[in-house]
C-alpha cells in the first residue's frame, strides 16, 4: 500500500516511512512505556494488538479516540490489547491517562529515535509527529488491517475497526 493521501486542517500533509500492508509481518519496535519501561512488540505476543497511532494524547481529537479506545477495550476480550503510540514523552501520557480514567489502553512513546514512526510510516515530516492510524496484529504478528485516517484532525471509523478485531479472535 502506498502512503496515502493524507491532509491535516485539509493541507497536504507529507507522511514517510516503510510502506506496510495487510499480511506483512508486524515490525518490531522499541517504544518507552509510562514507567520509562521498554514497550516492544513480543510483550503482546499470543494477542491480538490493536496499534492506535496519534499526534499527541494532550489534543482534543487524540484525546477522544484514546477515551473512545479506553472505553472499547473494556468490553473486548483478555486476549485483545489497545495500544495508543505518540510521540509524547511517557510522562506526559502517564499525567495524561490518570487525569482521564485511562486504565484500559496501553500507552507508550516514539519520542526517541522516530523508529516506530519510520517502520510503520507514520511519520508526519514536518512536524514531528504520528499520523493518525490503526493497525491490527493478530496472534502470530501478522497484520491483519490498516486504517490511515485521511483527515489527522478526524477520528478514526472505529465501527470498522472493532469489526476487524473479530475477525481476528
Amino acid at each position: 500500500m502506498s502512503h496515502p493521501h493524507i491532509t491535516m486542517n485539509g493541507l497536504p500533509a507529507a507522511v514517510s516511512g516503510a510502506e506496510l500492508k495487510v499480511g506483512d509481518k508486524a515490525p518490531d519496535f522499541q517504544l518507552v512505556g509510562n514507567a520509562l519501561e521498554p514497550v516492544n512488540l513480543d510483550r503482546f505476543h499470543g494477542k491480538v494488538c490493536v496499534i492506535s497511532c496519534v499526534p499527541s494524547v494532550d489534543t482534543p481529537v487524540c484525546s477522544l479516540e484514546t477515551r473512545r479506545f479506553n472505553q472499547e477495550a473494556a468490553n473486548l476480550p483478555g486476549d485483545v490489547v489497545i495500544l495508543t503510540v505518540s510521540r509524547d514523552l511517557p510522562f506526559a501520557q502517564a499525567r495524561w491517562c490518570a487525569a482521564n480514567g485511562v486504565k484500559n489502553v496501553v500507552t507508550a512513546s516514539d519520542y526517541r529515535n522516530f523508529g516506530f514512526a519510520r517502520d510503520y510510516g507514520v511519520l508526519l515530516e514536518d512536524l514531528g509527529l504520528l499520523t493518525r492510524a490503526v493497525f491490527i496484529v493478530d496472534k502470530q504478528g501478522i497484520i491483519r488491517y490498516i486504517q490511515f485516517v485521511p483527515e489527522v484532525t478526524q477520528e478514526p471509523d472505529y465501527e470498522t475497526v472493532l469489526l476487524e478485531i473479530k475477525k481476528c479472535l
